[in-house]
């Protein structure tokens, strides 16, 4: 099949670079789960904002999914059990940011016991935008771009303000990096029901995912799952060039609209 696209989503931006993407030595690996350790350190700060606060205590016994640290204000997120088996110490820890951080030890006892209250929700037709994100802050769901920003603060519009377009960056611009490549290949659907998720919090009339053109066959995939299930959301092949997935860059990519520098600025003096 071919990819029909509007062409102005085939734009580029001005300038940028161009170095060899070295994906070739991961791009056509699978994902693969990685086994926990006996021992696991959980951080209460694995996101930007305030740390959460340790809901357990010494000596509990935990199981996966269940809550064991939750948000201590409006920019923090919620953490859970990544296994199930006993807290032993909660203490300050080195963090990878290179800080002692407060953390939650827990002792994997390798039955992966899931929590009592764990069970799927409802299907996204069936739910309000506000319970969506709802959802969204009980996971303790944050960005994987490096912030770690708590997605339901990101998700949360504010009074007065509209979104038209949500951007799904698949552009993956860095070389090497194979990680998001793989998650369009691999799990197309979810993306997609993400999108939808996406979609309905925020009002949007349009959902476009960016995808460079040296991963057409990921873009081949997402179309072909658009297309079976009739989602409202379009694909757009963009430039394989650094930095095409810098969110600035990107939402020109995919709008032809420019970000006003008096924004970025704003942006940049609140988190300092």
């Amino acid at each position: 099949m071919s990819l029909s696209l509007d062409p102005q989503l085939r734009r580029t931006f001005k300038g940028g670079v161009r170095p060899e993407d070295r994906k070739a030595y991961t791009k056509q690996h699978k994902i693969e789960d990685m086994p926990a350790p006996k021992t696991l350190v959980c951080p209460v700060r694995q996101h930007a904002g305030s740390p959460s606060e340790p809901v357990v205590r010494v000596g509990d016994g935990v199981k996966v999914g269940q809550l064991i640290a939750k948000q201590s204000g409006f920019v923090s997120a919620n953490h859970h059990a990544p296994v199930s088996g006993r807290v032993t110490a909660i203490e300050p820890r080195l963090h990878p940011n290179g800080s002692m951080v407060t953390s939650i030890i827990i002792e994997n006892d390798e039955k992966y016991e899931v929590f009592e209250t764990i069970s799927p929700n409802k299907p996204i037709g069936e739910l309000t935008p506000r319970e969506l994100l709802q959802i969204i802050s009980d996971a303790g769901i944050v960005g994987m771009g490096g912030a770690a920003f708590p997605t339901h603060v990101k998700l949360g519009i504010p009074d007065g303000k509209s979104v038209d377009t949500v951007i799904v960056n698949g552009a993956e611009c860095e070389p090497y990096l194979t990680s998001d490549y793989r998650v369009m290949l691999e799990d197309a659907e979810a993306l997609l029901t993400g999108c939808a998720a996406l979609i309905k919090i925020v009002g949007a009339k349009r959902c476009v995912i960016a995808v460079e053109d040296n991963k057409t066959d990921a873009a081949m995939v997402i179309s072909e799952h658009i297309l079976l299930h009739k989602y409202g959301i379009q694909v757009a092949v963009v430039e394989t060039k650094y930095p095409q997935g810098s969110e600035k860059q990107l939402i020109s990519v995919v709008t032809g609209r420019e970000v006003p520098p008096v924004v970025c600025l704003r942006t940049w003096a609140q988190w300092w």
